[in-house]
């Protein structure tokens, strides 16, 4: 399997999408949308799919496939239940997330491959047996090292990370799922998902001054909400767009994850270009110029946008004011000079104990370059830091370049650290200490998700978000409140100044990028002689077991383990931190199930009313395998938009081993919904959402007329309680035909196993 993106490679694919696009158009005898092409272009039978937007499921088939090493293990687990012995399409491995920040780059890189060697050895084996491309340790964060080697505009690409959109900035539909979707494209199997609505992102002037491309996607999730963008595609277009590098671009995408978006993307323009041609892919810049037809909407889209999206956000980029969201909630955004006001309204901690800029989403050259404007001007006034402050690079190709051309060293004389190229605090997997679990304290980043716990397991921490020079000069001040435009700094000298705008910086090195290490492994041409062997007794992997299928029979009595109340997000259901290192051994990560949602029966997270013993508070993942091991199967009810946040199928496939039949909510997160189904779980919402009220702890829930079920047809829940009192409640799920068969053997793995005689 030849896993880069030939010229070749990627001429065919436009050629594809050519005659997909002469079919789809022949039958909406009207204009596209760039996200209709994109989308539209890839679809499995153009001819028969059903096209109704935000209604019909369609099938695709992805160019590209991408893990990072923690969702990887259990998509390769999946893949391997499959029979097949080499991925259809290019798929490679990207060993970002095990490596913990303590005390810098070198160290802690060591730390990982002493602590997580069998974890790393099972993914290159497994990449070599099944032709798949595998990035060592060190190599960098997924989305950086897929946009810097792999991206091409008007690529489909599909990875096991809620972030993968961050290729929309070089013009990709990027888009995150589950490792068990994933493991469907490897197999050779299209890939399912519900026709997204389109949102237009119209841009018009130019950022300038403090205001930088971060600011454009926090401003829209304030917008839009976190919910905003689910089963959608968020397009932008407009004058504005050339105005934004191609990596400030994937600043952009990289946070849609953030508002629920299915993906988001920009058009093909001479800034991505630029990016291809620095990242010697001259001739990807060249097909792409010559097939641009397939890579911009239609003339008609942009003169009259309104016939051709469900909705449209305007965003004036010149009056755009620099922006910082949080806590707790990547769509909580004001403008930073709001930021001192609601400080002393609220009570946040003014103190401000850490920034931290990088990661995938804002690492860029151009990002570092005017970090380190604002550090020279810092140190030029004597100053450092007064907050501690941490530098991670995005890849190892930005951080030998940035090493090369003296952004480093700028911002290592602030006082900054430099960690690993890896993923490190931004997803929790930080060794923060001297910080009491539970005590108030302000963080910020340039990252893309702030969470409760999210970036350092403490409960009293609270990540802002905004953009990275900015970060840098709140650090300066060691206040929250600081703002650059109006505040001053007191130099060394005891006078004040203030901090100019960081001016105008490259995109992509004038000398071009140095790949540094890379740690780069190709497969080899036959991978059939190479062995993937899983230690029985090993604590960090496990080879999957299917799932049983469904037994015909209705859910009858079953226990509600657990009522959430509020966010339960995929951290509260399989909270990541120290658990990481079991997301390939499915049991001994199934003891984290649920510890971080907060339970409506008890009023704080991760315990639970056994029905068994009668005991009143005990740990939820103790309550369920009780269940278990008497066979009895039990119900997890939850609120809004349950399941948003990271694409972990985990977060599905814990609760479908301890004994989940049904998950029942007010609204799901699209991709924890999907990767539900796919686990032959049954993902059911209120038909009335103040229903949800009605459950009681010691309620038992029966689901009937599962032999019925059938698209579109509610199911009726019979609630029956203590008192014995029962109601009646309706029920509503979005599975199509093809997802109830998965249901009825048990899982989408299983079906397909069946359907192919394996």
């Amino acid at each position: 399997m030849n896993v880069d993106s030939t010229p070749q490679f990627v001429e065919e694919a436009y050629k594809k999408m050519e005659r997909k696009l002469e079919v789809v158009r022949s039958r909406f005898n009207r204009p596209l949308t760039l996200a209709e092409k994109l989308l539209l272009g890839h679809l499995d039978d153009a001819q028969g799919a059903e096209l109704d937007s935000g209604e019909s499921y369609i099938m695709l088939n992805p160019d590209r496939v991408i893990h990072q090493d923690v969702t990887g293990q259990m998509a390769i687990l999946q893949f391997m239940q499959s029979g097949r012995t080499e991925v259809a399409v290019p798929t490679t491995v990207h060993c970002d997330h095990l490596i913990q920040a303590r005390v810098g780059a070198s160290s802690d890189l060591q730390d990982a491959l002493n602590e997580s060697s069998e974890v790393f050895q099972f993914l290159e084996s497994s990449c070599r047996k099944y032709g798949m491309g595998f990035w060592k340790p060190g190599s960098g964060i997924i989305h950086q090292v897929n946009l810097e080697n792999y991206a091409f505009p008007g690529c489909l690409v599909i990875g096991t990370d809620s972030h993968t959109p961050n290729a929309g900035g070089l013009g990709c539909l990027a888009i995150g799922v589950g490792g068990a979707d994933a493991a469907d494209v490897m197999a050779g199997l299209p890939w399912e998902v519900k026709y997204p609505t389109l949102v237009g992102v119209r841009l018009t002037g130019e950022l300038s001054g403090w205001t930088a491309p971060k600011d454009v996607i926090i401003y829209l999730a304030g917008v839009l909400t976190v919910a905003g963008g689910t089963n959608a595609i968020i397009e932008y277009f407009g004058p504005g767009v050339n105005s934004i590098s191609c990596t400030g671009k994937a600043t952009i995408t990289n946070m849609g994850a953030e508002l629920g978006a299915t993906g988001d993307v920009f058009p093909f323009d001479e800034r991505m270009a630029t990016y291809l041609k620095a990242t010697n892919r001259p001739e990807l810049a060249e097909l792409a110029e010559r097939y641009k037809h397939l890579l911009t909407s239609d003339p008609e889209v942009e003169q009259d946008p309104a016939q051709y999206y469900d909705r449209i956000v305007e965003i004036d980029l010149s009056t755009l004011e620099p922006q910082i969201t949080g806590p707790h909630s990547p769509d909580r955004a004001r403008p930073i000079s709001a930021m001192a006001k609601e400080i002393e309204e609220e009570g946040f901690p003014d103190k401000l104990s850490v920034a931290l800029v990088g990661s995938c989403t804002n690492s860029s050259y151009e990002d570092m370059s005017r970090c380190a404007d604002v550090a020279r001007q810092a140190t030029e006034h004597g100053l450092q830091a007064v907050s501690e402050f941490m530098i991670t690079p995005g890849s190892e190709q930005v951080r030998a370049t940035i090493a090369r051309d003296g952004q480093q060293a700028a911002l290592e004389e602030l006082g900054g650290m430099v960690l690993a190229n890896a993923c490190g605090p931004c997803i929790g997997q930080w060794k923060r200490e001297g910080v009491p679990d539970g005590e108030p304290n302000s963080i910020v980043t340039s990252y893309n998700r702030n969470f409760p716990k999210r970036n350092d397991a403490n409960s009293g921490t609270m990540n802002f978000i905004t953009s990275p020079e900015l970060a840098v000069a709140m650090s300066l001040s060691g206040h929250l409140s600081f703002n650059p435009l109006t505040d001053t700094l007191t130099g060394a000298d005891g006078k004040e100044f203030m901090l100019e705008a960081p001016g105008p910086a490259p995109e992509v090195p004038a000398g071009g990028f140095d790949a540094g290490e890379q740690g780069y492994v190709a497969p080899p041409e036959d991978g059939s002689s190479i062995d993937v062997n899983v230690d029985p007794n090993s604590t960090r992997l496990q080879i999957l077991e299917p799932w049983p299928a469904w037994d015909g029979e209705d859910f009858k009595a079953m226990p509600v383990l657990v009522k959430a109340a509020g966010k339960c997000t995929t951290d509260h259901i399989s909270p990541a931190g120290a658990w990481l290192r079991f997301r390939g051994h499915l049991d001994n990560l199934s003891d984290n199930m649920f510890l971080g949602a907060v339970n409506a029966f008890t009023d704080e997270p991760g315990t639970g009313k056994n029905q068994l013993s009668g005991e009143q508070i005990q740990p939820i993942p103790q309550i369920a395998r009780e269940y278990k091991a008497q066979g009895m199967q039990w119900i997890a009810v939850g609120d809004n938009n349950y399941g948003e946040g990271s694409s972990r199928e985990h977060a599905a496939m814990s609760p479908r081993m301890l004994g989940a039949a049904a998950v029942i909510t007010r609204s799901f997160a699209r991709i924890h919904e999907a990767n539900l189904k796919k686990q032959g779980i049954l993902p059911l919402t209120f038909e009335d959402p103040g229903d949800y009220d009605r459950i009681r702890a010691d309620d038992r829930l029966s689901i009937i007329g599962l032999s019925d079920l059938a698209p579109g047809q509610p199911l009726v829940c019979v609630v029956s309680h203590e008192d014995g009192e029962e109601e009646r409640i309706n029920l509503r799920h979005t599975m199509n035909l093809g997802q109830i068969d998965w249901f009825k053997a048990g899982s989408a793995m299983n079906h397909m196993k069946n359907t192919a005689g394996g």
